[in-house]
């Protein structure tokens, strides 16, 4: 659990900071001339994004949650109300304008739509008392609120295999920034969301009560 948080510490602390100083020419992402509120939005996007990350360090951690059940449901309504829900939907906008091309389009509009679909399910389901849904639910969910870490990381991953296997490719920033953010955005969160998955799978096989002969 302490390495996880102080990973997601560290990677908003890295993050976050230029995002603050409302200066367009800091972004990572630049705004596309077709849609002017692009930058606004994604820096709502990007405070919004780390409140759920930061609070999914609180969701995730055991000794919280038993230790302090009110204060994890709590927290919790933050996740969904002050993170993922209003982050997930500026995303949706967000991502249908990237300026990375088609794939990358693609790919954080999906993102997007899974990302809400995982946490208002698994709250609905804590709301209806099915804790164990609820819980593997919002696995999946806090899966896909990590999963911009493993996208950083595939990036830098996919731009070092490109220069190398790639002749030229270096030379053509435009087209090394779209090929990039196409393949790395779909490596993060689909990555992280089959290691969910197959997390949850192999628990529920090892945890499966063995019937006597």
């Amino acid at each position: 659990m302490v390495p996880l948080a102080l990973l997601v510490f560290a990677f908003v602390a890295v993050s976050l900071p230029p995002y603050l100083t409302l200066d367009s020419d800091r972004s990572r992402v630049p705004s596309p001339p077709d849609f002017a509120p692009h930058y606004p939005m994604l820096v709502a996007h990007v405070l919004f994004g780390s409140v759920a990350m930061l609070t999914c360090c609180l969701q995730v951690w055991p000794w919280f949650r038993q230790r302090y059940p009110r204060a994890h449901r709590i927290s919790g309504r933050v996740y969904v109300f002050g993170g993922v829900v209003p982050g997930g939907v500026l995303a949706l906008f967000i991502g249908a304008f990237s300026p990375f091309g088609p794939v990358a389009r693609v790919s954080n509009v999906m993102l997007a739509l899974l990302w809400l679909t995982c946490t208002v399910i698994g709250y609905r389901r804590a709301r209806q008392r099915r804790y164990g849904d609820h819980r593997r639910w919002m696995i999946r969910s806090f899966a896909l609120t990590l999963s911009i870490i493993g996208n950083r990381l595939w990036g830098a991953i996919v731009t070092v295999v490109l220069i190398v296997t790639t002749p030229g490719i270096a030379d053509d920033g435009d087209r090394l920034a779209e090929t990039t953010a196409g393949i790395g955005t779909w490596l993060g969160w689909t990555v992280a969301l089959l290691a969910a998955e197959w997390w949850l799978v192999e628990r529920r096989r090892t945890h499966r009560p063995r019937v006597g002969v």
